[in-house]
């Protein structure tokens, strides 16, 4: 299941139709009503609601979390750590009676993707952090994370591992470089070209394709890549569309150009140096899946202390080394360029975790799409994948 898990027709449909029946003004938190009783000066712990597989685990023990546990160490504050987050409508189910009720969640920090952050932000669930309180973040977040529009100036969120939705290929079977998403509609590709399945993920790469500015598209942009994907999905061009199962695909050979995730790619280059990740010349997507505390946290100022301690450049660099996703911590790449172990230092010339500046220019935000637009999209969109 990837962590930019694909948008389902009844996940996206659920979620919203669970609080139209609520009513989304009956759901929204006003900001006065959003801090609960901080109880982290007394009671030094935390409750940190993650991913599968998004931590460092130690060698010998994989019970061990080498930086949660140095943090615990440091601070004296004891961190009990689930992995239960495994898709973002399904735990937006699970927490989503407590927030629109007023209620604690049981947590004070929750990963998820932004798409999703944008969403719990709009609703009023998660409280602002004090960046006075996290020197770190404030000093060291990479600029191009630093003011989503879901966010501005990110108050609400921190991104806990970034990434990039390109194209995957197979250059030596393919027997060319793909430099641009329209690369992808050539006609020796008809039959051998997926796309992601899920609206968040896919349309950003394919309006950049057609030359938007995805930090401000229209709906006459998705409704032209809708336009644009059915046709090819009828002249049978793209063969389906898929979730993270696009990896078997291309490492069989089934495939030889998909729409793809930076960091999956990193694994797949481990095992086939012929696969190549692109950052199409007209740009690509770069999103985060980020750090928030949820309303009535009752250990708001011991969760920020641990956000702030991930953007401690050491710190990052070592997460880094683990997870292999597009580090939020750019003074983290001179920390691994500095290891006297090899691997971790070829990791800071890799682009798919330290994108170089020629690649920077060419990453983007995309806008959220708003409330108001996500049902009639997501149903457009579903149609065509067949969702």
């Amino acid at each position: 299941m990837s962590r930019r898990s694909l948008l389902r027709a009844f996940g996206a449909g659920a979620a919203g139709a669970a609080l139209a029946g609520c009513g989304v003004p009956a759901a929204f938190v006003e900001p006065g009503d959003r801090a609960g009783r901080d109880s982290s000066a007394t009671d030094h712990t935390l409750h940190f609601a993650n991913w599968p597989l998004y931590i460092d685990t130690d060698d010998e023990d994989e019970s061990k979390r080498p930086t949660l546990d140095a943090f615990s160490k440091r601070t004296g504050i004891s961190v009990t750590y689930t992995e239960e987050i495994n898709d973002n409508d399904e735990f937006f189910g699970k927490i989503s009676p407590a927030l629109m009720n007023h209620q604690e969640t049981g947590r004070d920090l929750i990963v998820i993707s932004d798409w999703m952050a944008a969403r719990f932000v709009r609703l009023g669930w998660v409280q602002e952090m004090d960046r006075a309180k996290q020197p770190n973040v404030a000093k060291y977040l990479d600029p191009l994370l630093r003011s989503p529009s879901f966010d501005e100036g990110r108050r609400h969120s921190v991104p806990w591992q970034s990434g990039i939705t390109g194209i995957a290929y197979n250059r030596k079977k393919l027997g060319r470089e793909i430099r641009s998403t329209g690369d992808l509609w050539a006609a020796d590709l008809r039959g051998r070209v997926t796309l992601l399945s899920g609206l968040d993920e896919s349309f950003a790469l394919l309006m950049q394709g057609n030359g938007v500015d995805i930090t401000r598209w229209t709906a006459d942009d998705f409704h032209e890549i809708c336009e644009q994907t059915q046709k090819r999905v009828r002249s049978k061009h793209i063969r389906r569309f898929t979730g993270n199962d696009y990896i078997k695909d291309l490492a069989t050979g089934d495939v030889l150009a998909c729409q793809a995730y930076s960091g999956d790619v990193i694994q797949l280059q481990a095992d086939n140096p012929d696969i190549e990740f692109v950052v199409p010349e007209e740009g690509a997507e770069l999103w985060a899946e980020s750090l928030m505390i949820p309303n009535l946290a009752r250990h708001k100022r011991n969760a920020e202390r641990l956000v702030d301690h991930y953007y401690d450049p050491e710190v990052a660099a070592e997460l880094a080394t683990w997870v292999n996703y597009v580090c939020p911590v750019p003074a983290a790449r001179a920390v691994l360029a500095s290891s006297k172990d090899e691997e971790a230092a070829a990791l800071a010339e890799d682009p798919l975790i330290f994108p170089d500046d020629a690649m920077r220019k060419r990453l983007a935000i995309a806008r959220d799409i708003t409330s108001e637009e996500r049902m009639d999209f997501a149903k457009k969109w579903n149609s065509i994948v067949g969702l």
